[in-house]
């Protein structure tokens, strides 16, 4: 796999005029926004990209997946959908067909960004070494279907715990940085960068966790 996801899957060519900023801000949501968010006035606050929670396991679709992602494309955000991982319940590579069977495809449209893969809440009582293997078989599945490689959402702590701080996936899967301040901290083994950087669970205007994609406009538009 190469690393070119390129974040580069992104041309925000069709997007409606986005803003210029250093950081290109966006924000993440999953059922516990609803279906009523107001993806106009999201925009108008200055988000461009989204990423929505679109399943869990093999047996949770986010009910409001559909209407979720509907918004943020008639909103003209660039927008991507996550897979929350269940790995004591089934492989990596079923989880990911089950996340591209249900919203969680790749589409060469201009808008649309490689699917992520949402890794917290324990070790669920892997090893390090069964966690790597999970994870890869998820990543693996994923690029072949896609051809994309899968966005990794980790805290830096959890991927020290879980894996044993394993640099195997730094040169294949972008990372989707969660640390909440003013700086990212330290990063996992291997990365140098974070791609997108979750700095907050909470906005007095937006809805979500807020984001931030790291490389400006100009890496946003590659």
């Amino acid at each position: 796999m190469k690393f070119a996801v390129l974040v580069a899957i992104l041309t925000v060519s069709t997007a409606a005029n986005p803003i210029k900023r250093s950081d290109p801000v966006g924000i993440d949501v999953s059922s516990h926004q609803g279906s009523a968010i107001n993806w106009s006035e999201v925009k108008a606050n200055g988000v461009i990209f989204a990423y929505i929670k679109a399943t869990e396991g093999t047996s949770y679709v986010n009910p409001d997946f559909g209407s979720q992602y509907a918004g943020a494309t008639k909103a003209d955000l660039i927008r991507g959908s996550y897979h929350f991982a269940q790995p004591a319940s089934s492989s990596g590579s079923t989880q990911a067909s089950y996340f591209i069977e249900h919203g969680g495809g790749w589409s060469a449209d201009g808008i649309t960004l490689p699917g992520a893969l949402d890794l917290e809440a324990g070790c669920y009582g892997l090893s390090a070494s069964s966690m790597i293997s999970w994870i890869r078989s998820f990543s693996t599945e994923y690029y072949s279907s896609e051809k994309r490689c899968a966005m990794l959402y980790i805290t830096t702590n959890w991927w020290k715990s879980c894996t044993g701080n394993s640099a195997a996936f730094a040169s294949s899967s972008p990372l989707w940085l969660a640390s909440w301040g003013s700086g990212m901290g330290a990063l996992p083994a291997g990365w140098t960068t974070a791609t997108f950087w979750q700095n907050s669970d909470h906005s007095s205007s937006n809805p979500g966790d807020q984001d931030k994609f790291i490389g400006g406009i100009t890496g946003l538009d590659k």
